[in-house]
């Protein structure tokens, strides 16, 4: 059969990006052998439990058997004797399908068992194997960890004693988990033929003794094709148990070997630092800015490879570049409390990286390595020798500096000295730029020389009169604390629409006209090209909500209303018609005393990608306004016709009133001319006030008329 693939337990103390990965390419095939052999487990179980089905489950065994060839391992996918053997094992146990039972007990003994050993042994060793590894990887993570925070200002014997213990017991935990976990998936490509061809050796074997059938067709052809098979599965076991014993020996020797490599700072007079070499490969821990004061480490896989510092990260197929490190500057330096800190600047100085070396050892060989690197020695013929030749300069390298930044200013390129004046320069051309664009401006929408407010007049200042009015604050002074005053009620308490949009004002200037949305347009264009002009780039956001009665500018943290602009000021409102972040509305506000000198004022926003969602909301809530409006007017004029109607009911009602009253007046005027009719009987009439008032008018009348 052809060679096994195995992994080298040689490298399992490097413990590199390389070997992890090929680790899991032999964890994935794992895991492919346990999903194939728990199928071909099934089939077999169902030929041990149903005789009665023995045909169909004899049927899927070679339907397994001839999908072979077709499974995806990744390792020994190729292994074409093994497809072969397994292609004519179908088409044998297909024959017999059709007529053979198999006894149970047979089956248990010859088929069954072997399979099931596999199963629950030896997989089962394997995932056992992986999480201790798993276990002892993590522990060896942490413990390397904690190393790498060791303080060098303040040491502590004891707890330098009790982390390098544990980094050292780690290590060794670690070490001696990962050659067992190898050895054990190298085994497992033995094991795997052997369970495939076991198990069918024995379900043949079993079909031979208890049936007997076909012997004059099948027996010398299969004898024969067992007997070929059986010596295989021998060869394959006596070459397990060779290699077993070779990689047994191998563990033994790197112990014992590695034992002083475990200590992550080794002993410099048994282990030297060799200062020739123009390439090298281990971990580092790179430090990572998070903030203007803080900092994270990460530990990673790092090589050369020509001139380029590569980085792979565990568990990564292949390694990304790092830095360019051809003519670059490479030096010990002090960071955050960490020992064993270097620095590599490139050779413009525009970029730098701080990593840390777990020994002195290391420290020194990598400083060494980036020198001869960045010298370009490893394009000559003899590298080392050359590198032995600049040892002296690389030794003075590795000498710590405190003052990292003197050297940082030193490496920083002259053309970074002068940033004012070039920013001047393009100050100047961008302003050329927007005062030509400024003079193409339509004077029928914005004058020229318009003045631009920037900001939002602070919350906690008295309004001027002017703009109190034209804010519609009718010169109130905004609460700071976002309080309302006693008895009074929100303005927006009763709206149906609130809509509430995260904006950033720009600016805001007044304009000529306010029934075009040009005038929008060219708004945005003059405040954005003021900006530019100005090197204006600070926006205040504010939150803007929007009701049926106007729209608030609030301030986000205080909640405090800074500007507010009455609805019905608002008479245009536009998007900008290719960026549609930004939008701005026209507010027609009274610009003197007299209200019949109007003016309009764009005011110019930001959006976070709502300009449009914001111009459908000051429609809908226009809307909603109109039609409220509407209805607040038809209500009144149902209002003044019931009043109408009221009033005609009152005045009919009067003149009814008048009317009886005057027959009332005539009949007493009636009654008291019959001639002493009520004297006589000594009776009186009682006439009401308005009846007495009109005969004292009457007789008032008379006594006039007889004097004149």
């Amino acid at each position: 059969m052809p060679g096994i693939d195995k992994l080298p337990i040689e490298e399992t103390l490097e413990d590199s990006p390389q070997t992890r990965s090929l680790l899991g390419v032999f964890e994935e095939d794992a895991t492919a052998i346990s999903n194939y052999m728990n199928q071909l487990y099934q089939a077999m179980h169902r030929i041990y439990d149903a005789q009665n089905e023995l045909s169909a489950a004899t049927h899927l065994t070679s339907k397994l058997l001839k999908e072979y060839e077709k499974q995806r391992f990744p390792l020994g996918g190729d292994d074409e004797v093994m497809s072969s053997t397994l292609q004519q094992f179908s088409k044998v146990i297909d024959e017999l399908s059709s007529c053979h039972a198999v006894l149970s007990t047979q089956l248990a003994d010859a088929m069954m068992f072997p399979i099931t050993q596999f199963k629950e042994r030896d997989l089962k060793e394997i995932l056992t194997l992986k999480e201790v590894f798993q276990i002892a990887s993590n522990d060896h993570d942490a413990a390397i960890n904690r190393y790498s925070r060791l303080s060098k200002k303040r040491e502590n014997d004891k707890v330098k004693y009790e982390v390098t213990e544990d980094v050292y017991t780690s290590r060794k935990k670690q070490h001696q988990t990962m050659m067992h976990y190898f050895c054990a998936l190298n085994t497992l490509q033995y094991k795997k033929k052997i369970a495939l061809l076991e198990p069918l050796l024995g379900y043949m074997q079993a079909q031979i003794s208890f049936f007997k059938m076909g012997s004059e067709n099948l027996s010398e052809q299969l004898e024969e094709f067992l007997t070929n098979i059986g010596t295989s599965v021998q060869n394959v076991r006596r070459e397990m148990d060779n290699d077993v014993e070779t990689m047994q020996q191998t563990i033994e020797d790197l112990e014992v070997a590695s034992d002083p490599l475990y200590v992550p700072d080794p002993d410099p007079t048994k282990f030297p630092v060799n200062r020739n070499l123009t390439r090298k490969a281990g971990y580092l821990n790179a430090r990572n800015k998070t903030g203007l004061v803080s900092s994270t480490w990460d530990r990673q896989f790092y090589f050369t490879q020509g001139g380029n510092l590569m980085s792979q990260a565990r568990g990564d197929v292949a390694g990304g570049l790092a830095m360019d490190i051809d003519n670059c500057s490479v030096m010990a330096v002090d960071c955050e409390d960490r020992r064993y800190c270097f620095q590599i600047t490139s050779f413009d100085g525009k970029k730098s990286s701080i990593l840390q070396a777990e020994s002195k050892k290391d420290h020194e060989e990598w400083i060494c390595t980036i020198n001869n690197i960045s010298k370009q020695i490893y394009l000559s013929e003899n590298p080392e020798e050359i590198a032995a030749r600049v040892n002296q300069s690389a030794l003075e390298a590795v000498t710590p500096s405190p003052s990292f930044q003197q050297r940082h200013e030193s490496l920083r390129p002259a053309g970074q000295s002068r940033p004012p004046t070039a920013r001047t320069s393009s100050s100047g051309s961008l302003g050329s730029e927007s005062t030509n664009l400024a003079a193409l401006s339509l004077d029928s929408l914005v004058a020229p020389d318009t003045p631009i407010q920037f900001d939002i007049i602070s919350p906690v200042c008295e309004d001027q009169p002017g703009q109190a009015k034209a804010f519609g604050q009718g010169g109130r002074r905004t609460n700071p604390f976002g309080e309302s005053g006693g008895g009074t009620k929100s303005e927006t308490e009763d709206s149906i629409l609130h809509q509430l949009f995260i904006v950033r004002f720009l600016g805001s200037m007044e304009v000529k006209s306010d029934d075009n949305p040009d005038v929008v347009y060219e708004t945005m264009r003059q405040i954005l090209a003021a900006r530019a002009i100005h090197n204006i780039f600070r926006m205040t956001e504010s939150h803007l909500l929007v009701t049926c009665d106007c729209l608030k500018l609030i301030d986000p943290q205080t909640q405090v209303t800074r500007l507010t602009f009455p609805l019905p000021s608002v008479v245009l409102y536009a998007t900008h018609q290719e960026n549609k972040r930004l939008f701005g509305f026209v507010l027609r506000t009274s610009g003197g005393r007299s209200e019949s000198n109007l003016s309009s004022v764009c005011y110019i926003f930001e959006s976070n990608n709502e300009g449009e969602k914001i111009c459908d909301s000051v429609g809908l809530a226009k809307q909603i306004a109109l039609h409220a409006e509407l209805d607040r007017r038809a209500s009144e004029k149902q209002k003044e016709i019931e009043r109408v109607k009221e009033k005609q009911q009152k005045e009919l009602s009067k003149q009814k009133q008048i009317e009886k009253d005057l027959e009332e007046q005539s009949r007493l005027i009636a009654a008291s001319s019959r001639p002493n009719q009520a004297s006589s009987e000594g009776q009186f009439v009682v006439l009401s006030s308005s009846q007495s008032e009109e005969s004292d008018l009457g007789e008032e009348g008379k006594k006039r008329e007889s004097e004149a």
